[in-house]
């Protein structure tokens, strides 16, 4: 492949996956996560295994301008970015005027502003080259509100909707831009969000950060804008179009409550 790819979030879950599919087919890595330890095992299990460059970047993606600091850090480096993977986000679980508001500021620069500014800066360059491709990881809870999940749903239809409209506006210039929308997946979010107890992950088999990876690499190399995850998935996610917003809200959720 020889080429690179930047994989925000790469040190668990669907982001460490998909750094090792790149690597397996030859691509140099750009891997960005705050966990500097676990990308430095990950950089050596790469390299040692695939015989590829990993570059190792250790950061809050939370804080203001971090998505500039890194562009700035792989431009410097002299590194072309072929692939983005704007993976890195999180949630939280609860009553919207009980939650923290710290943390939903720190997921709304995460989920939004982060992946908005990183797309920005490497759409830009990639235009230029008339080639490159970029997956931000949505959700299925893009297509409906969710009670006890308010913002985080939010974001995501915010990264649903972003990708689409930037989608349209590249198509003919030799760059695609995918979203990326995973159901329940067996990964560490539902632990980060304090959801375990809830109907939507509780004493389900869900499918692995590995099966989720697969499909969203597979489905952003053939240039698809919205690659959702999962038959049953597809269906729910479309079916919203068909059903009354109160009711859409009102199933969302019992699914989203704890068991």
């Amino acid at each position: 492949m020889e080429n690179t790819a930047l994989i925000t979030g790469a040190s668990n879950g669907i982001g460490l996956e998909l750094a090792k599919i790149f690597a397996s087919k030859g691509a140099n890595l750009v891997l960005v996560a705050r966990s500097k330890s676990k990308l430095d095992d990950l950089k050596s299990e790469l390299e040692s295994k695939y015989k590829v460059n990993v570059l190792v970047i250790a950061k809050d993606l939370s804080a203001a301008n971090s998505a500039q600091e890194v562009y700035e850090e792989t431009t410097q480096k002299g590194i072309p970015i072929d692939y983005l993977i704007n993976n890195a986000g999180f949630g939280d679980f609860g009553m919207f005027a009980e939650t923290d508001w710290n943390k939903e500021l720190q997921m709304i620069n995460l989920n939004i502003t982060t992946l908005t500014q990183f797309t920005k800066l490497y759409l830009q360059d990639m235009l230029k080259r008339s080639s490159g491709r970029i997956m931000n990881v949505a959700s299925t809870a893009a297509f409906q509100s969710g009670p006890t999940m308010a913002i985080y749903c939010a974001t995501k239809a915010y990264v649903l909707s972003f990708s689409e409209a930037i989608s349209n506006e590249v198509s003919d210039k030799g760059v695609t831009v995918t979203a990326l929308c995973p159901g329940a997946t067996e990964s560490g979010f539902q632990a980060a969000a304090a959801m375990d107890e809830s109907e939507l992950f509780k004493g389900k088999k869900l499918p692995t950060s590995k099966e989720v990876a697969e499909y969203g690499y597979q489905s952003m190399m053939k240039g698809k804008t919205v690659a959702i995850h999962g038959m049953m998935n597809y269906i729910m996610a479309n079916s919203v179009r068909f059903t009354p917003r109160a009711l859409v809200v009102k199933i969302a959720r019992k699914i989203l409550d704890k068991a």
